[in-house]
């Protein structure tokens, strides 16, 4: 144990001095990367990870194994985060077979979103119809969520009648706000069936959210209302007195909005609110992360739940590789984190290709998880990061 400890320091300091190009050829021989306490081991020569081919190889076995292994209704929240994630494989690998999985998802739902009109959590899987329409052109793919997402623009819901805003949990601006600026992209890169509106809807809905539970001290976002505290400071703490921020409810908001910035127009006069949330959220995350490239599930009280988690780990993986291919990070900050991160996911994918350390379902840090906890989103987010980190030079 002691040997590994002292081999992934001496990687994790590596990953600081090494650039990113030249990061395969001065790793130390036959190393091997362990998760010890996973019931299958991924072994692999730690210079593989970032091997292009390596990538894509685990990408395609993180997919196969997700796929035979469903889990949920296929157009729940929890799928349409996992189908982000494969529609990503797909554009890296573009392999046929995972192109002919998402198209047969696509036609087992009938191309349709959940069941609620207003609730974010029902049209995240609407991005993975809304890239598979850019590819194929068939417009049955969309019109079930542009007739979801006109009544959203028309109608009041359940959900802002019954919490005051519609979307009132900060996992909200990972499964509605892309979807909404997908359907804008398409009216402005001249396709059908979209209008400039859906722009405007998203800043809308995202500033309530924005406004009711980010922390503009902390840069972070409380889960809901239950964790806000009032005047006095009353209200819901970690065990050593820090305020309640979930690593997975903040990681998909970072994803979120790297998710948003990708397809609104650089020229919209909106983006500069957005870029700079990202940025000031990115700082914040970093600053967090902890020496085996993991986050924990409580971000400000890492120690009260050690185990390094896969799902938020994965969404600040991906935010923080896109944000650097993309001009908005700054390379040279955000490089060894990435490194760190893409590394530390790596031991928590077992041989067969399942992402394990996935918390459960839940609102807050305090769901157990170990190496045999796994959910379809924790797949999801693996793909995202290992999309973009394919991508850095």
């Amino acid at each position: 144990m002691k040997n590994l400890l002292l081999a992934f320091l001496t990687l994790s300091l590596l990953a600081f001095t090494i650039p990113f190009e030249k990061f395969n050829s001065h790793i130390m021989g036959d190393f091997t990367i362990k998760n010890s306490t996973s019931q299958g081991i991924l072994k692999s020569n730690v210079d593989d990870v970032f091997d292009k081919n390596y990538i894509k190889k685990t990408m395609i076995k993180v997919v196969d194994w997700q796929l035979k292994n469903p889990k949920h209704v296929s157009t729940d929240w929890t799928n349409g985060a996992f189908y982000t994630g494969v529609m990503a494989a797909y554009e890296t690998t573009k392999s046929p077979k995972i192109l002919d999985s998402l198209m047969a998802m696509g036609n087992r739902n009938k191309w349709q979103p959940h069941n609620r009109f207003d609730h974010a959590d029902d049209i995240v899987i609407s991005q993975t119809y809304i890239d598979l329409y850019r590819l194929k052109k068939d417009k049955k793919m969309i019109q079930a969520t542009l007739d979801s997402i006109q009544k959203l623009s028309k109608i009041k819901g359940n959900e802002a009648t019954k919490h005051g805003i519609t979307w009132w949990w900060c996992d909200a601006l990972f499964m509605a706000p892309p979807t909404l600026v997908k359907l804008a992209a398409l009216s402005h890169s001249g396709g059908k069936g979209a209008t400039p509106q859906y722009l405007a809807l998203n800043d809308s809905l995202f500033q309530e959210c924005y406004d009711l539970l980010y922390d503009k001290g902390e840069h972070l976002f409380y889960r809901d209302a239950n964790y806000l505290l009032n005047a006095q400071g009353e209200g819901k703490h970690e065990v050593n007195g820090q305020k309640v921020f979930w690593s997975r409810g903040n990681g998909w908001v970072l994803a979120g909005i790297a998710r948003v910035l990708k397809e609104m127009p650089k020229d919209y006069p909106k983006r500069p609110f957005y870029v700079q949330l990202f940025k000031d959220m990115a700082e914040k995350v970093q600053s967090l992360q902890q020496a085996d490239g993991l986050w924990r599930s409580s971000l400000l009280d890492p120690a009260a739940y050690p185990g390094g988690e896969g799902s938020g780990s994965g969404f600040y993986c991906y935010a923080f590789a896109w944000g650097i291919n993309n001009g908005i990070l700054d390379k040279a900050k955000y490089t060894p984190s990435v490194k760190k991160a893409w590394v530390g996911l790596n031991t928590l994918v077992s041989a067969d290709g399942r992402v394990g350390w996935v918390q459960p379902i839940g609102a807050d840090p305090r769901r157990n998880f170990s190496a045999d906890s796994w959910e379809v989103f924790g797949a999801g987010a693996f793909l995202l990061a290992g999309s973009e980190v394919i991508k850095m030079k």
